[in-house]
């Protein structure tokens, strides 16, 4: 080799070597010993679940992974930090494997190739240390809210700091004491150079490279134990979430326990808080967050599976909190929608309800009592079955239960609809609006069943397989296909819960853009108001219908409709959800009175849902913010009928 051709001499001034390779090899068994439970841990879990091979679920996983998409999502400077460290990060141990290459297999690192490879190495040094400066700057000096400041959440970024700042000291010990004609090539470590003389750096070199190694080493072999997995368990996560088919929780045995998916996720989770800025229970201040959920399940998970409990030794003594907190989830989806791992902390909320059911433990009174009543009566309302159809008496329906009596359509009225006198009115409008638009429906009266979602929410599967086996056989009875719901949550349970049903669900808001595209509506009065609108969790979040009520909004002559802060996918939860319905759930402000105030300052005269829920959790909560007229809380279908008068 030429003299003045650019090269790069390995080992230089290291001695002896046996140790650095001994050292390399007790840090990748350590790598492996630890990944080797993970696996013992997912392997346990697996049961039946098994992701197949799935192309989109890949890309969508290089997306996520390379790109960033998910984590870019909603907080640019966090996805730009994150983007900083994985790139610096992986250019870097691609760069230091290229050097393995380079000594063990074959040469090839010189002359243009080793310029272009040590400018890459710098740039990509700088990246690293930029995303790391900028991540301790996000959690302790901005204090960014979701981020929480652990030990842990310490160590490790300082850990990769100093590997990164070593390196580049280490880099310019070297070139100071070879002084190379290249050196500007390596720009960083040519800066760092000056700080040392020929001789000095010379000494101290070897000391720098055993410090910059076991700093190395030390990091590949803390990866499985510590929160560093992530590095390994997001892109396991983001594949399997998008391979694995999703299950509907039936009565099968250990249909509460967690599954494969279940363990991926808890220990994918890399605790970045999203889900506890987007959750509605912790912005009311409620002591439920899923982030500490997850955390919970997945230190209890490992305590089951694996002999020596939560290998994560800087946080296995941590307090976990998740006894009896997960009542206060509701089941809002708003977790899922900003997970960089896809992770459904709701749907693992779900699995913890149905095992303390079965138990028959930590099961809040009220809710026992509503079970009960659900049970006996098939409502959670009213010790009776009486008055289910009461507030049609005066409407003269057809009722598709009477002998003789047929109709193109059901309306599926729903519990709640059907006995709250707040929501009696979503029945009562959408009726006269199908009356004028003259279509041929019908109702169940008396005999319409509860579709069963609130068993499923709260855990009680076997009641909830009750309920849905008693309203597809009353479907089949008097042949009905076509059903349309007043209660998103009805919706959702046929639409994505009844695998086998013989009808086709719709919620109202799908069956009136229908009829307004068919010419069905005729507008005939200005209604002349400011009206903003509320996505039910149900509705949008959890069945992405987030434009056909806003099209029938915006068709209502003199309607203006301006848009709260958080709305569409990102809107916030009314509080209702869950089951919380019938519980008395603590917090420090009722998530309905967050929305109502959003609402307000939207300068808004009428906000409008699409869900008898929100529409009795967002009344409630105007009266108890003393929010008076011209301000009000209307469903949907009663500023349609306004719209009608006169037809």
């Amino acid at each position: 080799m030429a003299p003045m051709t650019p090269h790069r001499n390995m080992f230089w001034q290291i001695e002896p070597v046996w140790i650095f390779y001994l050292l390399a090899t007790l840090a990748t068994g350590l790598l492996l010993a630890g990944l080797f439970a993970y696996l013992q841990v997912w392997k346990k879990t697996a049961k039946s679940t098994e992701a197949s091979y799935s192309g989109d679920a890949l890309k969508k996983m290089i997306l996520d992974v390379f790109m960033g998409r998910r984590v870019l999502q909603g907080d640019v400077a966090a996805g730009v930090m994150h983007l900083f460290i994985f790139w610096g990060f992986l250019i870097l141990f691609i760069g230091t494997s290229v050097l393995a290459i380079h000594h063990y297999l074959f040469s090839f690192l010189e002359g243009m190739a080793y310029l272009a490879f040590s400018m890459i190495m710098e740039l990509a040094g700088l990246m690293l240390l930029a995303g790391i400066l900028w991540a301790l700057i996000r959690r302790y000096l901005q204090r960014v809210p979701r981020l929480e400041r652990r030990l842990e959440d310490a160590i490790v970024p300082l850990w990769l700091l100093l590997i990164v700042l070593s390196g580049f000291v280490l880099e310019g010990s070297r070139l100071s004491a070879q002084q190379p004609a290249w050196a500007a090539w390596s720009f960083v470590g040519w800066w760092v150079s000056g700080l040392f003389s020929p001789g000095t750096a010379e000494v101290l070199y070897p000391s720098l490279w055993w410090l910059h190694t076991l700093l190395c080493l030390s990091f590949i072999a803390a990866i499985p134990y510590t929160k560093l997995f992530h590095i390994l368990g997001a892109p396991a996560s983001i594949y399997f979430q998008g391979a694995s088919e999703a299950k509907i929780l039936g009565m099968e045995e250990g249909a509460g326990e967690f599954d494969l998916g279940d363990a991926i996720f808890f220990d994918g989770c890399m605790r970045c808080g999203r889900c506890v800025t987007s959750c509605p229970s912790a912005g009311a201040g409620e002591p439920f967050a899923p982030r500490d959920f997850i955390q919970a399940m997945r230190h209890a998970l490992w305590q089951e599976h694996f002999l020596l409990g939560d290998i994560r030794f800087m946080s296995r003594n941590e307090p976990t909190k998740g006894n009896e907190s997960f009542w206060y989830c509701t089941t809002c989806r708003a977790c899922l929608e900003v997970c960089p791992v896809y992770g459904a902390a709701f749907e693992v909320v779900t699995k913890k309800r149905v095992l303390a059911v079965e138990e028959g433990t930590l099961v809040p009174t009220l809710l026992s009592q509503t079970l009960e009543k659900l049970f006996k009566y098939n409502n959670p309302w009213e010790s009776s079955k009486r008055k289910r159809g009461a507030w049609a008496d005066e409407l003269e329906l057809t009722d598709l239960t009477k002998k003789g009596e047929e109709a193109d359509l059901c309306y599926f009225v729903g519990c709640t609809t059907s006995f709250d006198d707040t929501a009696q009115v979503i029945a009562r409008s959408f009726s006269e609006i199908l009356q004028i638009a003259d279509v041929n429906f019908g109702i169940l009266g008396k005999k319409e069943p509860c579709c069963g979602d609130i068993a499923r929410r709260v855990g009680e599967l076997g009641l909830f397989e009750e309920q849905k086996d008693g309203c597809e056989e009353l479907f089949d009875k008097y042949d009905i296909t076509e059903v349309v719901t007043s209660s998103p949550h009805c919706f959702h349970a046929f639409k994505n819960e009844y695998p086998e049903a013989s009808f086709r669900a719709r919620h109202y808001t799908q069956v009136l853009q229908e009829l307004l595209a068919n010419g069905k509506l005729p507008f005939t009065k200005k209604v002349g108001a400011t009206v903003t609108y509320h996505d039910p969790c149900y509705l949008g979040r959890h069945n992405r219908i987030f434009d056909e009520p806003r099209e029938i909004i915006r068709a209502i002559p003199g309607v203006k409709l301006v848009e709260m802060a958080h709305h569409r996918a990102d809107s916030l939860c009314c509080g209702g959800g869950g089951g919380r319905m019938w519980q008395d759930l603590q917090g420090e402000i009722k998530m309905s009175e967050v929305r109502i105030r959003e609402a307000e300052a939207t300068g808004a005269e009428i906000l409008v849902t699409a869900c008898p829920l929100c529409l009795i959790m967002l009344e409630d909560a105007r009266k108890a913010a003393g929010l008076k007229e011209p301000f009000r809380v209307m469903d949907l279908n009663e500023l349609v009928l306004q719209a009608l008068e006169g037809n």
